[in-house]
C-alpha cells in the first residue's frame, strides 16, 4: 500500500517565529494523540525565509521540510531565484513544482516545470508536481486533456527509477482557496486518469508506486472522503496547513481512511 503523504504549502504566510511555533505545535501532535502521524508522511513547505528555522525546529522528528519552488540552474545571474543546492543546504528534502499560482502569476510553463523536476531529482530533492485545470477548462470538458498534457510534460525524459520518487498533486485551480472542493468521486476520476497516464509512461508497476495527492479547499471535515478513494494518496494543503489543529485533523482523517481501505 502506498504511504499517504500530507504536505502543507504555507505560501506567503508565517514569519520565522510564527513558522517555528506552528512546527512545534505539530511536533507536539506527533508525540501525542497522532503518534507517528497515523502512518502518514508529513511535509511542511514554509516560505524561503523560514525554511532553515523550521527544519531545525523539526529535526529528529518524523516531519520533513520542503520548499515552494526552485530554479533549474545550479547557480548564476538569476536574481531572486533559489537553487536545489541552496534548498538542501537549508534543510529541504522536498520541493513543490508547477503550482498553479506559479504557472498563472510567475510564468511557469510545462517546459520549465519539466526542467525543475529534472534538476530537483538530479540534486536529490523529491518533487511534488502540481497539475490541474481552470474552471473554464473544466466546464468545457477539457479536464482530462489539460491534466494529461501537464503530466506528460512534467515527466518527459524522466527515467522510471527517478519518476517513482515524484509525487503528483492534482489541484483543480477553481478549488484552490475558494472553499469549493471537488467531490471525492470527481477527484478520484481525475487521479485515476493520472495513474493511467503514468502507466503509459512507465508501465503499471511503477505507476502503482507513484503517490497522487488531492489539493483544493481540503479540510478535516472532507479529507476522510478524499483519502478513502483508491487513487488519492494524501493531500497538498494550503490554508488549513496554517493552523496546527486543522492540519492535524487532516492527518488524522487520512489515517482513518487509510486503515479502512
Amino acid at each position: 500500500m502506498r504511504k499517504p503523504i500530507i504536505a502543507g504549502n504555507w505560501k506567503m504566510h508565517k514569519t520565522i517565529a510564527e513558522g517555528v511555533a506552528l512546527a512545534s505545535d505539530l511536533m507536539a501532535a506527533a508525540t501525542g494523540e497522532l503518534a507517528d502521524f497515523n502512518g502518514c508522511e508529513v511535509v511542511l513547505c514554509p516560505p524561503f525565509t523560514a525554511i532553515r528555522a523550521v527544519a531545525d525546529a523539526v529535526k529528529g522528528s518524523a516531519i520533513q521540510v520542503g520548499a515552494q519552488d526552485v530554479h533549474w540552474e545550479s547557480h548564476g545571474a538569476f536574481t531572486g531565484e533559489v537553487s536545489c543546492a541552496m534548498l538542501i543546504d537549508a534543510g529541504c528534502s522536498w520541493v513543490i513544482v508547477g503550482h498553479s499560482e506559479r504557472r498563472a502569476m510567475f510564468g511557469d510553463t510545462d517546459e520549465s516545470v519539466n526542467r525543475k523536476v529534472k534538476a530537483a531529482l538530479a540534486a536529490g530533492l523529491k518533487p511534488i508536481v502540481c497539475v490541474g485545470e481552470s474552471l473554464d477548462q473544466r466546464e468545457s470538458g477539457l479536464t482530462h486533456d489539460i491534466v494529461t498534457a501537464q503530466v506528460l510534460a512534467a515527466f518527459n525524459g524522466v527515467p522510471a527509477q527517478q519518476g517513482a520518487k515524484v509525487v503528483v498533486a492534482y489541484e483543480p485551480i477553481w478549488a484552490i482557496g475558494t472553499g469549493r472542493a471537488s467531490s471525492a468521486a470527481d477527484a478520484q476520476e481525475v487521479c485515476a486518469g493520472i495513474r493511467t497516464t503514468l502507466s503509459g509512461i512507465y508501465g503499471s508497476e511503477i505507476a502503482s508506486e507513484i503517490r497522487i495527492q488531492y489539493g483544493g479547499s481540503v479540510k478535516p471535515g472532507n479529507m476522510q472522503e478524499f483519502a478513502g478513494e483508491a487513487d488519492i494518496d494524501g493531500a497538498l494543503v494550503g490554508g488549513a496547513s496554517l493552523n496546527a489543529a486543522d492540519f492535524s485533523g487532516i492527518i488524522r482523517a487520512t489515517g482513518v481512511a487509510k486503515n479502512r481501505r
